[in-house]
């Protein structure tokens, strides 16, 4: 397959929490080996990616994850028989296990993918990251799951204090500094995500992350680490450095062949003010900064689509240390007749 039609997901890109999708497309399109097509699909018709020609050939909105199965599949189908889509990479952790449900009808379809199966997506579980991290050696604050906002008032008798980190079952993450704030973000998780809500010790220090493609087997393939430099009120990577770290390096490798996965894959770690490496996240896609990987030599999205398409060569270069990347926040001219189309029509040619 020479010129394949790959359809990506996580077409939002808000300054302070963008999705990977745009960058994965990025990381695709100025390859010079790639000459397919992309799709670009998003969840709401205000996704910059959805009119981003530079990146995306066409564009589309799906139902969001809590519309079903059954909804979304009937909207990727209606996509395929006008696209033709060869491959797809999901972007975002909500809509990956009804994805991983419904690899049966990608297959019919002929749509290929490197996707976890649900027993891998459940051992990456955030309320599952202690277990883990015993298994590969490293250590992980302690995590709680709660469903009742009666919790952050009397947290202190079971051994909490604040400052502490509120996390939503699939995504999201919020450092609250009192009850009343932490209670506040637990009600506005619980109605995005559902429960249970996640609490977390939080960990000060030094936050470096590691990303890869992982073949089901084992194995880590092509890995990338950067140290962020700069963060976003969310906590988000606003800057980082590529970095070697060999702790993080054996660290995720014994984290892989713990689970076996397979997919994209990114591992959060804090290095605490006493030098100890922290599993905060194992995130079950590529991060919004993979278009790092281009600037240190390893196209992971492009080693993925070749992984998938049977045409990997198994040659990787070495990764560069030292090379930043600094995001930045740029407008998009989109004319009503083109927002109106995605709205109306649920998307648009755009090349």
């Amino acid at each position: 397959m020479t010129a394949p039609t790959v359809a990506i997901t996580g077409m939002n890109a808000q300054p302070d929490n963008p999705g990977p999708g745009v960058s994965v497309a990025r990381c695709l399109k100025e390859s010079p080996e790639f000459s397919g097509r992309i799709i670009g699909l998003g969840y709401d018709a205000l996704d910059p990616g959805l009119y981003l020609r530079e990146y995306c050939d066409a564009a589309y909105m799906l139902p969001y994850p809590s519309a079903g199965d059954e909804a979304f599949i009937k909207s990727l189908k209606a996509i395929h028989e006008v696209e033709g889509i060869d491959v797809i990479i999901p972007c975002l952790d909500a809509e990956l296990p009804g994805m991983v449900r419904l690899t049966p009808q990608f297959d019919e379809m002929g749509i290929r993918y490197l996707m976890p199966t649900p027993g891998q997506l459940q051992l990456r579980n955030k309320d599952r990251l202690p277990d883990l991290a015993d298994h590969a050696g490293i250590q992980c604050p302690e995590i709680k799951s709660v469903s009742q906002v009666g919790f952050f008032y009397n947290c202190q008798e079971e051994g909490w204090s604040y400052p502490l980190v509120v996390k939503g079952l699939f995504y999201g993450a919020s450092i609250v500094d009192s009850a009343d704030e932490a209670a506040d973000t637990f009600r506005k998780t619980a109605a995005q995500w559902g429960y249970p809500v996640l609490v977390q010790r939080l960990v000060e220090g030094e936050e470096y992350n590691l990303t890869a493609v992982c073949d089901g087997s084992g194995n880590m393939l092509g890995e990338v680490m950067m140290k962020k430099m700069a963060v976003t009120d969310k906590g988000k990577a606003w800057a980082g450095v590529s970095v070697f770290d060999q702790t993080l390096y054996d660290a995720s490798a014994a984290l892989i062949r713990a689970i076996n996965w397979r997919g994209p894959l990114e591992v959060e770690v804090m290095r605490d003010n006493h030098g100890q490496y922290q599993l905060i996240e194992i995130n079950p896609r590529f991060p919004a900064w993979i278009y790092l990987s281009v600037g240190v030599g390893r196209n992971l999205p492009l080693m993925l689509l070749q992984l998938i398409l049977d045409q990997a060569t198994g040659v990787l270069p070495e990764a560069q240390p030292g090379v930043l990347f600094i995001r930045h926040a740029v407008e998009t001219i989109v004319s009503q007749a083109e927002f109106e189309s995605v709205i109306m029509n649920g998307g648009q040619h755009l090349n």
